[in-house]
């Protein structure tokens, strides 16, 4: 079974597109051929509404009428049989044409109780109504125009009006099925995109989650191995100490990095599948240890750190500052190589937590560096995340200045 076959398995806007009055109609022009299941529904349809209309012709012919008006009737209720097979394409048409040829037909009442049921299933309440009225007129009219001799004209009446309310109302409910059908089909589509996208952004998130920590942690390391690889290329007579000393800190800040991308690639493995224990995350304790770093990579930093607790500030804000004193470090490094750098962190408990790092405008021409600005991105998403907000822009004075605040609770 597929959509195309079934339209009422359709969406109600995909299924409203194809028409208008009933989501399953698909006898109009251009709709595809008849599948098996119509051809069982709209033979069984025709031999029930001939059954009917043998009845009826027996009833005609016991009832007087001359074999010309019995071979009439069975004619025309033949030919109102076969009119059945385009129930699909013009219902509304075929059971006002059969209303009016069952008045004056006995033998066509089956096929206008058959016609009736399918213009209750594929046309709305008001037409069917409508029709349905007409119908039951058309009966009473039958009954006068045409009385059975074993019944009144009362009961013939009664009878029509049960069996024309029989039908309409059956296939009122066959409607409201197929309509009840379409709106949990069509809730389980929008519920299986719906979550379809979730999955799609959360993965798109740790996407940006895992570039945004590659970035911050691996830029530091690699603007070192940058700067003392630039100096030993431009500084090949430089004594045999300096470029010991700088061969260990770029050993030391490839190792590192190599150890900091292992853990950010651990985070896409399977829980399981680590290599080894996991490096503790960088806490604000971790901060002197991130400027002594510097300071032995040749910057000058000062380090103005009023928290006198460290440990007592909540780790994923304290990583955080961590983070944002890290990218501004790397960033004077960068553009602003020789300056001295600033890092100020203040505050407490319920006044929130709030870092400052300055540099002073650069000392000549400097080279600049691919990809700048993106960790400026980043950290502000990161401090936007923590519930905080970061600002950053150059000085008066051709220095630039990074502040964030972020929350820490009491």
């Amino acid at each position: 079974m597929t959509r195309t076959e079934y339209p009422w398995l359709l969406p109600s806007a995909m299924a409203e597109s194809l028409d208008p009055d009933l989501p399953g109609d698909r006898a109009k022009a251009g709709r595809p051929r008849r599948t098996v299941r119509d051809w069982v529904v709209d033979t069984l349809a025709f031999l029930v509404a001939a059954l009917i209309g043998l009845l009826t012709s027996e009833a005609s012919a016991q009832a007087g009428n001359s074999e010309l008006v019995v071979f009439a009737d069975q004619l025309v209720g033949a030919a109102a049989c076969c009119a059945l097979w385009a129930r699909r394409r013009v219902p509304l048409g075929l059971a006002i044409g059969l209303i009016v040829v069952s008045v004056v037909d006995p033998v066509a009442a089956g096929a206008l109780l058959v016609s009736l049921f399918s213009l209750a299933v594929h046309r709305p309440f008001k037409p069917v109504a409508i029709v349905g009225a007409l119908a039951i007129g058309g009966s009473a009219a039958q009954a006068a125009l045409r009385p059975d001799p074993g019944m009144s004209f009362l009961a013939s009446v009664v009878t029509g009006l049960i069996l024309i309310l029989l039908v309409i109302g059956w296939g009122m409910l066959v409607r409201a099925r197929r309509q009840l059908f379409i709106a949990l089909r069509e809730r389980a589509l929008r519920a299986e995109t719906e979550a379809e996208l979730r999955a799609e952004q959360a993965q798109r998130l740790a996407r940006e989650a895992i570039a945004r920590e590659m970035h911050d942690v691996l830029a530091h390391r690699l603007t070192l191995l940058s700067v003392h690889a630039g100096a030993l290329e431009f500084r090949p007579d430089a004594p045999p100490a300096q470029v010991a000393r700088a061969a260990g800190v770029i050993r030391d800040s490839a190792h590192d990095a190599l150890q900091d991308l292992r853990e950010i690639i651990g985070v896409l493995r399977a829980p399981g599948e680590s290599d080894g224990p996991d490096r503790p995350q960088p806490t604000l304790a971790s901060l002197d240890a991130l400027v002594a770093e510097s300071r032995e990579a040749g910057m000058k930093v000062t380090l103005d750190n009023r928290i006198t607790d460290p440990a007592a500030v909540p780790a994923a804000t304290g990583r955080t500052v961590y983070r944002i004193a890290q990218e501004g470090l790397t960033n004077a490094r960068k553009h602003a190589p020789g300056t001295e750098v600033t890092v100020v962190v203040t505050g407490g408990p319920g006044s929130g937590l709030t870092v400052e790092v300055d540099n002073p405008a650069a000392l000549g021409e400097v080279e600049k560096v691919p990809g700048s600005g993106q960790g400026l991105i980043g950290l502000t998403e990161r401090a936007t995340l923590a519930g905080g907000r970061l600002d950053h822009g150059a000085t008066d004075d051709g220095g630039f200045h990074v502040r964030a605040w972020l929350p820490w609770a009491a």
